[in-house]
């Protein structure tokens, strides 16, 4: 059977011509002349953005190293330039968004790929209209099925993943995969929450968006699994075990404790321990979010009683039993399943336990967050991967050496030390492979050797960063 990662897998090999000296990590000069545009010509764009084109210009005027400028121009757009459809359904905005390279649109992706345009949104009518169809198509999409993560262009259309088609679940019409995760219900809310407060419009937030987010809400509250395993299950043949799931597909044993199930982590990977601390966290964050929402806008007390309720029980329930009680101080666990038992890894994707600042699940000087920062960042995470390339976080969607862009990125998001940023960018820079823009993954000795030529959350995320930079960090860019 296909699967995800082999249709998905892009490897070029080639030699390592350089080696680490400190912390300077050396890669293979490009031996570019110039750094011409990898944008698609204006006419063959899919959308564009006059206030996302003023905002590429005047942060690549306040890049001086060439390279990070012409990564910035290339990668920042990406989304627009390439995986966004607009268009109407039932006679609303509509906008579809692709992953890039799959022709299919993950919840937690498209929420994602657009968050570093949230800000020019009230100054441009064209992005207002774009987050229109995507905050109605997410409400949509809820409304078809909210455990499912990805789905069709076509709310009727079967699913065309060739590695979907056999699985074991309740496949509906216009689902392309089912595995439950958390996140995907969270990144919905954070894209209307921060949409709302960037430009006031409350025009997507209608009555069906209204009923998504009950929809939400009972989801959560059933994958609590406090009376019985709920609803879901999943299963899938597959080579890959992290493909599937445990004793017939509902996971592994817990002892409920009032977190959220997970069968699947943000990497689409199965989880070991059904309660993702950095995806309970993220719902801790969304759930606050979503009853600021639902009082100011509909006026719904219930519901935004209920979501506080929800997150106060989650919260002291991850407190509880998501802690690791360290004899150098307390950190986060990753997964844990309420019976004592508690996994310490990070994985690259976001939610992480490196990403929660970025997710404003805690501050970045918070104490507990800084100890399981470095440890994550360490060789004590068993997906910490450091070679003659650069260094990082990875998982195991990609295997054993495959160090994720994401991870570096987050690094330099959660970090206000300028050297910090300062190298985070420089290994940015020097393991693109020559291509102009970031990838999944790329082996920690040999950037060449990469996944995913067509990422467009890694590039757009990438173009976030550097925006950040040059804000509020310049004295970064100076060293790299």
């Amino acid at each position: 059977m296909t699967s995800r990662r082999s249709l998905l897998k892009f490897l070029a090999l080639a030699p390592v011509a350089a080696t680490l000296a400190g912390t300077a990590f050396a890669v293979p000069a490009s031996g570019k002349a110039s750094f011409a545009s990898r944008r698609p010509p204006v006419g063959k764009r899919k959308f564009v953005s006059p206030a996302v084109e003023r905002a590429i210009a005047q942060t690549k005027a306040r890049i001086a190293d060439p390279e990070l400028a012409w990564l910035f121009e290339n990668c920042y757009p990406n989304t627009l330039d390439t995986t966004v459809e607009v268009g109407t359904l039932d006679g609303q905005p509509d906008t579809f968004v692709v992953t890039g390279d799959i022709d299919a649109m993950w919840m937690r992706d498209s929420s994602a790929q657009v968050w570093p345009y949230v800000s020019l949104a009230k100054e441009d009518k064209a992005l207002q209209r774009l987050f229109h169809g995507l905050i109605r198509r997410h409400a949509v999409c809820i409304g078809i099925d909210p455990y499912a993560n990805a789905f069709m262009p076509d709310p009727k259309a079967k699913s065309n993943l060739d590695w979907a088609q056999h699985d074991i679940t309740d496949m509906r019409p216009g689902v392309a995969e089912r595995k439950w995760e958390i996140d995907s219900l969270c990144y919905p809310i954070r894209l209307a929450y921060g949409y709302w407060q960037a430009t006031g419009d409350r025009t997507p937030f209608d009555d069906s968006w209204h009923a998504a987010m009950r929809k939400v809400v009972q989801t959560f509250k059933e994958q609590q699994r406090k009376d019985g395993p709920g609803p879901y299950k999943f299963q899938r043949t597959s080579q890959n075990p992290t493909e599937s799931q445990f004793l017939q597909g509902y996971g592994n044993p817990t002892r409920p404790t009032g977190m959220i199930h997970a069968m699947f982590r943000p990497s689409d990977d199965a989880t070991l321990y059904p309660f993702n601390i950095p995806g309970n966290l993220f719902a801790v964050t969304s759930l606050g979010q979503l009853a600021t929402m639902l009082r100011q806008r509909f006026r719904d007390e219930t519901l935004a009683a209920e979501c506080e309720a929800l997150a106060a029980e989650i919260r002291q329930a991850v407190e509880t039993h998501g802690v690791i009680r360290d004899s150098q101080g307390d950190l986060w666990a990753y997964e844990v399943d309420g019976y004592g038992n508690q996994l310490f890894m990070d994985d690259a994707n976001v939610p992480s336990l490196l990403a929660l600042p970025y997710l404003g699940s805690c501050k970045r000087e918070d104490a507990r967050y800084r100890r399981t920062r470095a440890a994550v960042w360490s060789a004590r995470n068993p997906y910490f991967f450091k070679g003659r390339a650069g260094e990082g976080i990875g998982g195991p969607h990609e295997g054993m050496r495959m160090i994720w862009p994401m991870s570096i990125m987050m690094r330099a998001f959660t970090s206000n030390d300028e050297a910090e940023i300062a190298q985070s960018l420089r290994m940015l820079k020097s393991t693109h492979a020559d291509t102009g823009f970031m990838h999944e993954a790329f082996d920690q000795d040999n950037p060449a050797t990469f996944t995913r030529s067509w990422f467009a959350w890694a590039n757009t995320l990438f173009g976030e960063l550097m925006v950040q930079t040059v804000q509020h960090y310049p004295a970064a860019l100076r060293q790299v």
